[in-house]
């Protein structure tokens, strides 16, 4: 009998608590990655997302096969043909007991159930560790006994309770002396799902080794000043590791460990680049006790739930599918928008401060509802995780939790000014615009690029003033019908 490591978004060998358990019985140990493509695309992966996971199972099965451990695949379209398909599988190579990592999106968590019972009802156990976060949800509740719907005072207790719990992070097992022999290591292209290479970016290496090295750095070299220079794109100013923590190849306890070697109590200090850093960490757990308290955010809803009656532009309407194009383009005539579009559609990243910039462009200056955003972004971005993602999207459309309040819109002239003074990120994305110089590029005149050495670039596609009004006088509408 054997014992079943089923990977998910957890792609590595250190600080893997399922590894780790499962190797600490003396039977042979078999690895698992569940290929369901129809199940990706349905959750908006695009070819990226797909090939970024694709490179990581290559490197998972070099680093497993130094432990005798075989990584096999097995393919299925979506969750529902899941569980009977891995109670064949278990039954097939003799697994008497699974062990994997808790998942927290809705869909995830319905097919974990499904499987559960199917593996049970065979008489195969099953175990689950905690891994995406530093706090298992439903922990750390309010005083009523509910989830926290404000971030402040979720991190204060965030931060008490994380102390009290630190642990280091797990070395990878040793080398399994009870082999298992397993197939060729064979994944499919891309192609054969539907995925077309041509949209595909170049990427950071894959892997933990990789992934580690960059932690490793940002803390040596940018954690401490990570305060000051987080929100102006043309620096490296933040720590670049969303990727990696996204297909799980860096752990957040990994995150956190090196940190404090780096900061020690700093890291406590939100005043201070390394406890500014370490915020962000408490966002990323925030997120993900939210799936669990309140599922609807994981099924396209928002969570406010009377937004839901926001007169969003449709994109039936010529005029609003042009708008919506222009963003997704990096077209809009607002330079800073569409550089960062452009560093999207070009690299399959963008730096957070551009990311609430063009959601709230997208949803505040031109009324299009925030889940058209959310989408595209899932189809471009390495580090799409709808946790991270959908909390983003709804705080900048003013529909989240502890979300922006729908009178604060950002102008994209004064945070070009205030974050990209110089221009310098412009002209990286907007070659067009070369010519400009700093008092000029964040608003340049219409039509003119062509005389300064680039193509025209678009007049602005929308009137600030104009589109403030609109917005506010949508939600105010809501108010007055609550």
């Amino acid at each position: 009998m054997s014992h079943l490591v089923w990977f998910r978004s957890d792609l590595r060998v250190q600080d893997h608590a399922a590894l780790w358990a499962a190797c600490q019985q003396d039977a042979p140990v078999v690895a698992l990655f569940v290929l369901t493509p129809e199940q990706w695309r349905a959750h908006g992966w695009g070819a990226r997302r797909v090939d970024w996971v694709l490179q990581h199972l290559k490197v998972l099965q070099a680093q497993l096969a130094e432990l005798n451990i075989p990584l096999l695949t097995l393919e299925c379209p979506d969750f529902v043909a899941l569980p009977a398909q891995l109670v064949d599988f278990c039954r097939q190579h003799q697994i008497q007991q699974v062990y994997s990592h808790e998942e927290y999106e809705w869909n995830e968590r319905q097919r974990d159930q499904a499987v559960r019972d199917a593996l049970a009802h065979h008489g195969i156990g099953w175990s689950q560790s905690m891994d995406q976060v530093l706090l298992p949800p439903g922990s750390l509740l309010t005083g009523q006994g509910r989830y926290y719907t404000v971030f402040t005072p979720f991190y204060r207790q965030w931060v008490l309770r994380v102390q009290a719990a630190l642990s280091a992070p797990l070395s990878a097992p040793s080398p399994r002396r009870c082999t298992y022999p397993a197939p060729a290591f064979i994944l499919p292209s891309l192609e054969s799902w539907g995925w077309s290479t041509a949209d595909l970016v170049e990427t950071p290496p894959a892997g933990e080794v990789a992934a580690l090295k960059a932690l490793d750095d940002f803390c040596a070299q940018g954690l401490m000043d990570y305060q000051q220079q987080r929100d102006f794109p043309a620096l490296a100013g933040t720590s670049g590791l969303s990727s990696w923590l996204a297909v799980g190849a860096l752990s957040i306890r990994q995150c956190l460990d090196a940190a404090l070697k780096h900061a020690g109590d700093l890291c406590w200090d939100k005043k201070s680049g390394p406890g500014t850093w370490v915020s962000e960490l408490g966002w990323r757990d925030f997120y993900r006790h939210l799936l669990v308290g309140y599922p609807r955010v994981s099924r396209g809803r928002a969570f406010q739930q009377a937004t839901e009656a926001l007169a969003w532009r449709s994109l039936d309407n010529p005029k609003v599918a042009r708008d919506f194009a222009a963003w997704k383009a990096g077209q809009t005539g607002f330079p800073l928008v569409d550089a960062a579009m452009r560093q999207l559609n070009q690299t399959g990243w963008m730096h957070n401060r551009l990311r609430m910039l063009v959601a709230m462009f997208l949803t505040k200056q031109l009324l299009i509802d925030w889940r058209h955003g959310e989408t595209y972004f899932m189809t471009q971005l390495l580090d799409g995780d709808l946790a991270s993602n959908n909390g983003g999207w709804q705080w900048a459309a003013s529909t989240g939790v502890d979300a922006a309040p729908y009178f604060r819109i950002f102008n994209p002239y004064s945070q070009s000014q205030k974050f990209d003074p110089d221009g310098e990120f412009i002209r990286r994305y907007l070659p067009e615009l070369a010519g400009y110089h700093a008092k000029q590029i964040h608003q340049p005149p219409v039509g003119q690029g062509s005389l300064l050495g680039g193509g025209d670039y678009p007049a602005p596609c929308v009137d600030l003033k104009l589109a403030r009004q609109r917005v506010m006088q949508a939600f105010q509408a809501l108010k007055e019908e609550g």
